[in-house]
């Protein structure tokens, strides 16, 4: 399993990993999934819903990114990267522009409107963009690459459906992998998660490193921020995923039932428990 995502009203999670998506209820016994979505021919990288909950996206090792309505079983629309989809996100205030980075260093934006590309970006020829986190507000988009680096765009509402993106900042994160990269709720804070082990806390103002956090002991491969911003849980190859606060830096709590690496993590804040 790959990755994770757990639906806006908070009442399914998809799992995803090679090459099928699953589907499962969150607050059910059950723990076979409801349903599987079959179509991607190689491992699938990312999975994510559209905010009404109608439609999936996901990206995968095949070179696609697919779209699947929740209420059939198949894909029901494809886009070639002709590269492995290390990532895709949608675009989170007009929910038609899927945004993917590739092996080959290349970001695309898909208009869902034409069914067409209509923008690409490409920060460092060759270098695999490995995440791409976009603020819940639409105003930045950053990625991440395996060479440590983070590229920041100031997104700009371009006619009545694209955006433009203007370069902000270039932001030498890691001495090695990017794993994740994700803004903050509050759109103050940047996450970047490494194979250095480390997370770490960027002030958006000035792009200026607020804190490091320590104690995973392999590659910290995911994150997810509380909806507050003031929690983050990590995922880590220790087989074991982490809830920080973050005014502290401590690791409040620490998931350690796994036998096996932990490559993915979700949070569902609606519960009281603060499940993960």
């Amino acid at each position: 399993m790959n990755t994770l995502q757990i639906a806006a009203d908070k009442s399914l999670v998809a799992a995803a990993g090679n090459p099928h998506v699953r589907l499962y209820e969150v607050n059910s016994n059950n723990a076979q999934p409801i349903v599987s979505y079959d179509g991607h021919s190689a491992s699938v990288t990312t999975v994510g819903f559209e905010k009404n909950g109608t439609w999936m996206y996901s990206s995968s090792e095949d070179g696609t990114v697919k779209i699947w309505d929740l209420r059939a079983p198949g894909p029901q629309r494809e886009f070639e990267h002709k590269s492995a989809v290390n990532h895709v996100i949608l675009h989170p205030i007009n929910q038609h522009e899927l945004i993917s980075g590739d092996q080959n260093g290349n970001i695309r934006v898909w208009d869902l409107t034409a069914g067409a590309c209509s923008c690409e970006l490409v920060p460092e020829v060759g270098v695999p963009v490995r995440s791409l986190t976009i603020a819940p507000d639409g105003s930045l988009l950053v990625a991440a690459n395996n060479s440590g680096t983070c590229y920041v765009w100031k997104t700009l509402q371009g006619g009545n459906t694209t955006t433009q993106f203007e370069p902000l900042h270039k932001l030498k994160a890691h001495g090695t992998y990017i794993l994740k990269c994700l803004l903050s709720p509050d759109v103050r804070q940047l996450a970047t998660t490494s194979a250095d082990k480390t997370i770490k806390l960027w002030n958006l103002d000035g792009f200026t490193l607020d804190r490091t956090l320590t104690g995973h002991q392999r590659w910290v491969w995911d994150c997810v921020f509380s909806v507050d911003a003031a929690y983050l849980v990590t995922a880590s190859s220790d087989c074991s995923a982490r809830l920080w606060d973050l005014s502290s830096g401590d690791a409040i709590r620490v998931y350690s039932g796994h036998h096996k690496a932990c490559v993915a993590c979700a949070l569902n804040d609606s519960a009281l428990d603060g499940s993960v």
